[in-house]
């Protein structure tokens, strides 16, 4: 198994980079935007990283991570059932280590804007790895009643970012009218 590679990044194609070894092996490797560089690569630019070998009948790929944490969130998300290499690299790569953390503890399934990550494949990765990273999972927090819909636009529509509506309205008592609820989150800000 390929558990990290060091070399030069001489090429890249999409997300995808070609590193040389000092022995002279090149191995293909997608790459997060992180270690891409926005430039070609006319000076090969010397890279480490963490690695996560996909066996499938028709081919090895080989995923590469900047951080350990990085590698070890992606076997994390591989845990999650319907969850293969490809949306975990897209996960990792799109969303922050920490937000990632934050999406889940928060049980926020709009948070993860992810290309091809749908809302079932998001509610299903925040279910199981709240118990993971241990926090409780809330199914009331996920769906919200029209009520908080329209406290959350509303609130929205003022300037505040969707997360944002959503964090304030998670600590409001539940009981309150709509406009008590935006009074409120308006007063906390």
């Amino acid at each position: 198994m390929i558990g990290k590679l060091k070399g030069k990044l001489v090429e890249v194609d999409g997300n995808v980079g070609l590193i040389e070894t000092t022995g002279g092996v090149f191995y293909q490797v997608f790459l997060p935007p992180s270690l891409i560089p926005n430039r070609l690569v006319p000076n090969p630019s010397l890279i480490e990283l963490y690695t996560y070998l996909q066996v499938r009948d028709d081919a090895l790929v080989l995923f590469g991570f900047e951080t350990k944490k990085h590698h070890d969130f992606f076997k994390l998300l591989l845990s999650v059932s319907g969850v293969g290499p490809k949306t975990a690299f897209n996960v990792i790569s799109f969303v922050k280590l920490d937000q990632l953390v934050s999406l889940v503890q928060s049980n926020d399934v709009d948070g993860f804007k992810v290309p091809g990550l749908g809302r079932k494949t998001a509610m299903k990765i925040i279910l199981e790895l709240s118990s993971k990273l241990k926090s409780g999972f809330d199914m009331s927090k996920m769906v919200l009643s029209d009520e908080d819909k329209t406290v959350i636009g509303a609130l929205v529509s003022l300037g505040y970012k969707s997360y944002d509506a959503k964090k304030l309205l998670s600590k409001l008592p539940k009981d309150l009218s709509v406009e008590e609820k935006i009074k409120k989150a308006l007063a906390k800000k």
